[in-house]
Parts: structure tokens; C-alpha cells; sequence
């Protein structure tokens, strides 16, 4: 099943750009990656599918159901983080936390003392006195309290210290197997390539990739070091296939996706001090997906 349906997604600002002709679909217990540089549409594709903002046109379902026409009943069974949070200052994290709890009418201050015990969160401290990485836990708390269906990430981890966001990435992961469903949008491809089983990549507003992370590492390119003994023109190695070509003196890079054997026989006439060949890491690939389509 289809836990987000998302066809021809349309929303335009004026001459600014928003979203244009996005279509994808986010299988029912996966964790799907969202991401593309700042200013690419991640952010209003996730608050269009929040019913946060309306579709110029086309459409999005959540649970098969319109997120529009239905966006209450939806929202019920979504845990939502936005990227930037903000809160009455004066409240205690408790009380907070409890407001929020309120709406989904169930008794969840269990869950919600344990999530803080995850993320080494005060709850009796004042909103006011929380620095921003403590702000944001309170956001991820309040966003699983009620062990929602489906988690919309939008740019999770800004302000989370490497320790908290190893920690964060443990719960989602737990949160997965208890059977969510997480949509993930990031400009970090690292965190991305960590948790995510497919992806979508975006630029401008408009969809250039749809892939699993795993076909995007090993089966679109390889990443070749070599080290030669003499100078080799860069134009030896202007094969169909070769991106990203860097030579400087005895030292040659690319990107190459094609036929390994015909790459490697060419590299055979060659008289090399070293060779490595090795996965790219997906922030290579990103990069190329963008200059490949400018």
C-alpha cells in the first residue's frame, strides 16, 4: 500500500519557484529520503502533503485519502518535524509536551517520559532557558509521542549534536520496525544514505531521481584512483561513461559507470604505481545528477 501518493504536485508562488509536476509514491513501512540543496522544494512539498498550504494543482494522498479534504482525520496518524521549531516561551517542556498529547486523545505520558529519556531531555525545564539543539528534542518528542503511523521529517537533525543525532537516528530506526513509515527530506546525503531505503532527489522543484539507495551506490558508478608512473593526457581516459575527470600530473580521478572490463583494459596499457577502485559516496552522485542536468 502506498502510504503517500503524491501526482503532479503543483505549487507556484508568482514568479517564484515552489513545486512543479511532482509525482512519487511512499510504500507502506519504509524510510524514504527527500533531498536536494536548500530552496529545492522539499519544504513545501511537505507542507502541501501537511495541508499546510494548498496544491496549485494536482494532488496527494496519505492513508489513500486526500490530504486536503481529509487533513484532520490524516493528521491524527502523523508525527511531524518541521526544520525550524518555535514555542510559547514561558511553558515547561512538561506542560508542553501534555498540550500536545491532548489532541490525540490517548494517555501518553508514558511514551513521552521515555522518549526524553532517550533524548536526554529535560521536561522541567522552561522553553525559554532551552538552547536550540534542547528545542529541537522537544520537537522530536512531541512529534512520536503518539506512535503516529507515519513521520514527516523536514531537515531533522539542525541543531542536534553528533551524540543526539546518533541517538535520534537509533529511534527512528526502532520507530520503523514498530512498523512506520518515515518520510525523510535533508540536504545531508550522509544521513540519508544511512537510513533510507529509496530515494528522491530534487532540484528547482521538479523530480530528477527517484532510485534505491543501494542501485544509486553500486550499480550507476564507480569512483577510479590511479597513480601512474608517467603523465597521461586526460584525453586517454574520454570514454562514454567518464565523469567528473580529474588529472593532475601523475594522479587521475573519475567517476566511471559502464563496462568495468573495457575500463580496465584500458587502464591495463597504462604503467601505474597504484590503483583503487571504490563506491562513490552518494554526495559524488548527487553532485553529478545536478551538473548533468544544468
Amino acid at each position: 500500500m502506498h502510504v503517500i501518493e503524491v501526482n503532479n504536485l503543483t505549487k507556484t508562488y508568482g514568479s517564484a519557484r515552489g513545486i512543479t509536476n511532482l509525482s512519487f509514491q511512499v510504500e507502506q513501512g519504509e524510510i524514504f529520503g527527500f533531498i536536494g540543496p536548500n530552496g529545492a522544494g522539499k519544504s513545501t512539498t511537505i507542507r502541501t502533503l501537511l495541508g499546510l498550504i494548498y496544491p496549485t494543482s494536482g494532488n496527494a494522498k496519505i492513508f489513500g485519502k486526500d490530504c486536503i479534504q481529509y487533513g484532520p482525520e490524516i493528521k491524527k496518524e502523523i508525527g511531524y518535524l518541521p526544520s525550524e521549531v518555535f514555542y510559547y516561551d514561558n511553558m515547561k517542556v512538561k506542560d508542553l509536551l501534555q498540550y500536545s498529547a491532548s489532541f490525540y486523545k490517548k494517555d501518553c505520558r508514558k511514551r513521552i517520559a521515555e522518549l526524553a529519556g532517550i533524548m536526554d531531555l529535560d521536561l522541567n525545564k522552561k522553553i525559554d532557558d532551552l538552547s536550540l539543539g534542547n528545542k529541537k528534542k522537544v520537537g522530536i518528542v512531541q512529534g512520536l509521542l503518539h506512535e503516529p503511523k507515519l513521520i514527516i521529517l523536514d531537515e531533522p537533525t539542525s541543531g542536534l549534536d553528533p551524540l543526539m543525532q546518533q541517538r535520534f537516528f537509533d529511534l527512528l530506526e526502532a520507530e520503523n520496525k514498530r512498523g512506520a513509515t518515515i518520510l525523510f527530506s535533508s540536504h545531508i546525503l550522509s544521513e540519508v544514505q544511512r537510513l533510507c531505503d529509496r530515494v528522491a532527489i530534487i532540484k528547482e522543484g521538479k523530480l530528477i531521481q527517484l532510485e534505491k539507495i543501494s542501485t544509486l551506490q553500486e550499480n550507476n558508478y564507480k569512483r577510479f584512483k590511479l597513480e601512474t608512473k608517467a603523465p597521461v593526457s586526460p584525453d586517454y581516459f574520454q570514454l562514454n561513461g567518464v565523469n567528473e575527470l580529474k588529472v593532475e600530473g601523475t594522479t587521475v580521478s573519475f567517476l566511471y559507470r559502464g563496462n568495468v572490463n573495457a575500463m580496465m583494459s584500458k587502464i591495463a596499457a597504462i604503467d601505474l604505481a597504484n590503483i583503487l577502485v571504490e563506491e562513490p559516496d552518494l554526495e559524488e552522485i548527487f553532485m553529478h545528477y545536478y551538473e548533468k542536468e544544468d
